[in-house]
């Protein structure tokens, strides 16, 4: 039989293991909060998002992403709806974890080290982030939170952040424009009835170019994620719009492998309770 005398050091108790093998990591949360609003003297929407003033170093005065350490007594996606929730005063329309940012040297004191700016450590704090991405319906983004060390910035158009949040906010509009195309994210930025020009908004933003009507209307039909309400918007001059909702038992499916197992589960508890 072939041993494997690395990984069995690996998994046992070694005698060679390094101090810094023991260096405590820290867990925190982040969410990267999304919604549709208009910049100053432009007619369409673009994707914004709200960014926390930091008070204390490191990066003091630098802008950053809301977050915080994991409290003890909270799940990941409790303490992501909890900083969307003090960022914003509100509630997410759309709530999933993005990614694990875990690398080794993302911390300040790992970049000064490896700068020269200050002398090595034996063993710097490690900070794992767990990152959510959220969205705010439409109708909810008036209501939002104002507050001097809270501020939003069109997505476009972001400072220089701390930590590595510049690059966590790139790959959350790199996820957001690949899945937009397969799941409900889309309508998640509307409230429960929009039309057809509104969702066509939002993919227009998200995806940074124009979409043809036409194409538009033809591929959501195929997709059927959206239901036909049998009204009208009110008060217009020429012929009113319909209005549609999204198609709630395909929010599961939404989800990902992760939203299918949970239907799953759901359908189970169903069959066995008579």
């Amino acid at each position: 039989m072939t041993s494997f005398p690395q990984e069995t050091e690996k998994l046992g108790h070694s005698d060679d293991h390094h101090e810094a093998d023991h260096a405590a990591v820290s867990l925190a949360v982040s969410t990267v909060i999304l919604a549709l609003r208009r910049k100053e003297g432009e007619s369409h929407h673009s994707l914004w998002l709200p960014l926390v003033r930091r008070l204390r170093e490191p990066y003091k005065g630098q802008w950053a992403l809301p977050g915080g350490p994991l409290p003890s007594d909270q799940s990941l996606e409790q303490a992501a709806g909890s900083t969307l929730k003090r960022a914003t005063g509100l509630v997410p329309g759309y709530l999933e974890q993005l990614y694990a940012f875990g690398d080794v040297q993302r911390t300040p004191d790992y970049r000064r080290m490896r700068e020269g700016v200050i002398e090595p450590q034996v063993d710097p704090e490690r900070v794992v982030s767990v990152v959510y991405w959220a969205s705010i319906p439409a109708t909810d983004v008036s209501h939002t939170r104002v507050h001097e060390n809270i501020k939003w910035f069109p997505a476009d158009e972001l400072p220089t952040l701390a930590f590595d949040h510049n690059e966590i906010v790139e790959y959350a509009l790199y996820r957001l424009q690949n899945k937009v195309e397969y799941s409900r994210i889309a309508h998640s930025f509307l409230g429960e009835e929009f039309t057809l020009a509104q969702l066509r908004e939002v993919y227009e933003a998200i995806l940074g170019r124009a979409l043809d009507p036409a194409n538009f209307r033809r591929q959501i039909a195929a997709s059927k994620s959206i239901i036909d309400t049998g009204k009208r918007v009110e008060g217009t001059r020429h012929r009113p719009p319909r209005l549609y909702r999204y198609d709630h038992a395909r929010a599961f499916a939404d989800q990902g492998p992760l939203g299918m197992y949970r239907a799953s589960e759901t359908q189970d508890v169903a069959q066995h309770k008579f």
